[in-house]
């Protein structure tokens, strides 16, 4: 891995079942949704409607850590709710899962599919290491309201990423800020993958293998490496 991740042990003492796989891909080819990343979402809708098998994603083991998560540094789930539950909640929705590039669509369809938390952050716009802390509360998310950008602020003890520059992604994984996100211009990008006790080791890094495995398929020659935060 070329870029450094840590992850704070303030966050390990608060949720010490986290762990978190990093895959770092460059040489990549995006652009508009197309059929094959379409493909992709469809496959993992069906595969999340068999995996819950009727209940709703809330009361899987895996989302319901995540939303204990959330109590322990203050956000309510219900409002906040992580990335995971957030993109299956839609995906059985009747107007399905949105399409909105190659490369989202991929590492949406790895969360949809196995219920786990997947970020995207385009590489080129990342200043300096990512870090996994809990904020003081002053430092900067920049983020777009009423179509202009504005600066907000985490909660005190909120769970963030951020960067040299600032907050990445506030409350964890649940909203992203635009200055890094992956857009249809990236070719360098981070994909990370979040879990939580019950999901273990091996199925962190199936999901992972399958991500690797559709941005190859996406973007043919496309070089990846897969790590560990420290």
């Amino acid at each position: 891995m070329t870029l450094t991740l840590t992850v704070s042990d303030e966050v390990r003492t608060l949720v010490p079942g986290f762990t978190a796989l990093a895959v770092e891909a460059r040489g990549l080819v995006n652009g508009p949704s197309d059929e094959a990343s379409s493909a992709l979402l469809d496959e993992a809708a069906r595969r999340l409607s068999e995996r819950l098998d009727g209940r709703t994603p809330d009361q899987d083991p895996h989302i319901a850590a995540w939303r204990a998560a959330y109590t322990a540094f203050g956000a309510k789930p219900s409002r906040t709710r992580n990335s995971a539950e957030a993109l299956a909640r839609r995906a059985l929705a009747d107007g399905g899962l949105p399409r909105i590039n190659r490369l989202v669509d991929a590492y949406n369809a790895v969360s949809v599919a196995h219920l786990i938390p997947v970020g995207g952050e385009d590489l080129g716009r990342i200043r300096g290491a990512m870090r996994l802390v809990r904020a003081v509360g002053d430092e900067p998310f920049v983020t777009v309201a009423g179509g202009a950008e504005t600066v907000e602020h985490p909660e005190p003890g909120e769970i963030v990423w951020c960067d040299e520059e600032g907050v990445t992604c506030r409350r964890w994984n649940w909203r992203q800020g635009p200055r890094t996100r992956i857009d249809d211009g990236t070719v360098d990008a981070l994909f990370l993958l979040e879990s939580l006790t019950p999901m273990t080791r091996e199925e962190l890094l199936a999901a992972g293998s399958e991500l690797a495995e559709s941005l190859r398929t996406l973007s043919p020659g496309a070089r990846i490496a897969v790590g560990d935060p420290e």
